[in-house]
């Protein structure tokens, strides 16, 4: 059913909250994991011309350490997902969270995207957002929605 499970992680503990999930539906069905983490991008000079080229590679660097600290921690999930018996791969993305989740589902042809929400509602979403709600509203297949609050029983799977 389930052939490529999609898991956006960012590093928190609330994104791993899908992890047990993802894995129990990847082990029901014989899915394939592919992990996703976004990296945002920043383009000094479209904001702020006047900054100096220093302050440009400055900003540079911190991309270029940001994106090694996302593939270090995505390999490092993968490890751990493959010793449970598991196919997982990776990928990095940049830009906006959702529209890179939204993109990595119809590349990879994803059949479920298993993400984690702060199950936010009201004023609250429509101030900050929700990147879980663009995901769910504009996703190509099922979005499987953990909240923050969730317990999932990973023995009962």
């Amino acid at each position: 059913m389930f052939k490529h499970i999609l898991l956006p992680l960012d590093g928190s503990d609330l994104a791993e909250k899908a992890l047990p999930l993802a894995v129990a539906l990847a082990h029901q069905f014989g899915s394939e994991i592919i992990l996703i983490r976004m990296v945002e991008v920043f383009y000094p000079t479209l904001l702020a011309p006047h900054l100096t080229s220093a302050t440009a590679v400055t900003i540079s660097e911190s991309y270029a350490q940001a994106h090694r600290a996302a593939e270090d921690y995505l390999l490092a999930q993968q490890a751990h997902l493959r010793q449970q018996g598991l196919n997982v791969d990776v990928t990095i993305c940049e830009g906006p969270p959702a529209d890179g989740i939204l993109y990595t589902a119809s590349e990879y042809d994803v059949d479920c995207i298993v993400m984690s929400t702060h199950g936010r509602g009201g004023l609250a979403r429509w101030t900050l957002g929700s990147v879980a709600d663009k995901v769910a509203r504009h996703a190509p297949c099922p979005v499987l929605l953990v909240r923050q609050n969730a317990v999932i029983d990973q023995d009962n799977s």
